[in-house]
């Protein structure tokens, strides 16, 4: 018989051994992918109980080297855990790693009380439900009053109490297998009925604080699992999201263009279906700059057809983007300034970029301008307005460009001034 007084403190310890090992272990990611994975591979089953079993196997071995410190041994329980989490199968040959010590130490009822044990726990593990398993607790008067609370309302069968009595059962088992034949298996056993109740209790709690630890572990991992697919899903509703006047407008432009000038028709039909593939494309949470400049170009090339004269902006921004900002390491600010001078509109563009460098024209007047997308501008510009408009570049090596557009407007709708196209002059006039 042991001393009821060491076997209190070794109950103790043993509580300390069984959080600390279960802590540590939780600690590790790899542990927790095993743990945590519904689908293991045999190859992850035999990693898991590894990771397991051989902490805990020297613990056997610790207690069996090591006189009196007996807390190290935490078999009977571990035993218990890996049949309720990983089944029979599994907790047998659990079993088997954790009580070869005890055999080589000539405690030869280990491994047969072991395997019957992991047997018990693993038929149990089968036949509940897999949170039940999870959220046993540790304190056996929390466990008892609510299976007595819960029966009061509705009696039924509780499997956490089964769990407890399961627990209590075996350990009792043990303790008289090690009255019969002390030398061949291992337990606490002492004469004091108080300290034979702790044991019994220690037992229990000793299974639940891994469950406890574990299970926290596996509630936060859940909650970062369902903020990831909540974050996956805001992302690709964002990434399919697709204004369906934009779909409509486009559309009805691509029709316009088909009869009398079907390349820019193709054309813009590349640029939709370019854009449509990038918005139905499954993304990560990032995405390559180029891509999304690509797609910046397509949607503007397009807004460029539909909208005409109103996207006269579009190329004098990012002509001040590529040449003027671009080049700059520290960036910079682009300014639009707008007014009514005249019966003109006078839009400027100005940046604070590296301008136009010394020997390159930009000379001031009608019109004037170089580069595809001044061309472009110049040329629309002709076409609306004729010679009533004018486009001017001011530049300053280092200091910036600026660009100003004045073009006629008609103040008959005070609300809101409209522009006034060649066309629409020449038809007033005759």
């Amino acid at each position: 018989m042991i001393e009821s007084r060491l076997i209190l403190i070794t109950l103790l310890v043993k509580l300390g051994v069984a959080a600390a090992v279960s802590s540590a272990l939780a600690r590790a990611r790899t542990f927790q992918n095993l743990l945590f994975n519904q689908n293991r591979k045999p190859s992850q089953t035999l990693a898991l109980l590894a990771f397991i079993c051989i902490p805990l196997g020297l613990g056997v071995l610790v207690r069996v080297v090591v006189p009196n410190f007996l807390a190290a041994d935490i078999s009977f329980e571990a035993t218990i855990i890996l049949g309720i989490l990983l089944g029979p199968l599994s907790a047998l040959g659990g079993a088997v790693m954790l009580s070869l010590p005890a055999m080589l130490h000539h405690e030869y009822l280990s491994l047969p009380f072991l395997m019957a044990v992991a047997i018990i726990a693993g038929l149990y593990g089968k036949f509940v439900e897999q949170e039940e398993v999870w959220s046993f607790s540790p304190f056996i008067d929390l466990s008892i009053y609510r299976w007595v609370r819960r029966n009061l309302r509705k009696p039924r069968f509780d499997r956490q109490v089964l769990l407890l009595i399961l627990i209590v059962g075996m350990e009792i088992v043990r303790q008289w297998l090690h009255r019969l034949y002390p030398n061949r298996l291992f337990a606490l056993t002492t004469d004091s009925w108080p300290v034979r109740l702790a044991t019994w209790a220690c037992a229990a709690v000793v299974v639940g604080i891994p469950l406890k630890i574990w299970n926290a572990i596996r509630t936060e991992r859940s909650l970062e699992e369902q903020k990831r697919l909540l974050l996956e899903a805001r992302l690709d509703a964002l990434q399919r999201q697709i204004n369906p006047h934009f779909l409509f407008n486009t559309l009805n432009s691509i029709a316009s263009l088909v009869r009398f000038r079907p390349e820019q028709a193709r054309e813009l039909i590349v640029k939709l279906a370019n854009i449509l593939r990038m918005m139905l494309k499954d993304h990560d949470s990032y995405v390559l700059l180029s891509e999304e400049l690509s797609f910046t170009d397509d949607y503007l090339g397009i807004e460029v057809v539909r909208f005409g004269q109103d996207m006269l902006l579009q190329p004098l921004v990012e002509n001040s983007i590529k040449h003027g900002l671009e080049p700059r390491i520290s960036g910079g600010t682009i300014t639009v300034r707008s007014r009514i001078e005249g019966g003109r509109m006078i839009i400027e563009v100005e940046d604070d970029g590296v301008g136009i460098a010394p020997g390159r024209s930009h000379s001031s007047g009608v019109l004037t301008g170089t580069g595809i997308g001044m061309k472009n501008v110049r040329e629309r510009l002709e076409v609306l307005f004729g010679g009533a408009a004018m486009l001017d570049v001011t530049s300053r090596p280092g200091r910036g460009t600026k660009v100003t557009l004045a073009i006629p407007i008609s103040l008959e709708n005070a609300d809101e001034p409209q522009f006034t196209p060649a066309a629409a002059r020449s038809s007033t006039r005759s």
